[in-house]
């Protein structure tokens, strides 16, 4: 379960400037406070359902975001080139990142 929870705390970080500022809330409260369904339903008065809905959309969305633009799939194969590359190589290639 933790895995699942890293993995879209990442693809977050990667797209979540993409979303509404709703959804970033949401998403926010639930993965980054902790905050449980009903305690994110009450803050903004809405229903447990409409929050958990919100949410399991979100998560598609960013699934999808990463489906089509492999952000994070990309930069897993430049750190595996960078880690297979000479020392001296790498601390040029990180200064310049």
């Amino acid at each position: 379960m933790l895995e699942e929870h890293d993995y879209y705390i990442k693809l977050y970080d990667y797209y979540g400037t993409l979303l509404t500022l709703k959804q970033q809330k949401y998403f926010e409260d639930y993965y980054f406070y902790n905050l449980s369904l009903s305690e994110i339903s009450e803050n903004y008065n809405l229903s447990r359902n409409a929050i958990h809905k919100s949410i399991k959309e979100t998560k598609e969305l960013l699934e999808y975001y990463e489906d089509k633009l492999k952000l994070i799939d990309k930069s897993k194969k430049i750190q595996e080139l960078i880690k297979n590359l000479d020392l001296d190589i790498q601390e040029k290639i990180k200064e310049w990142i």
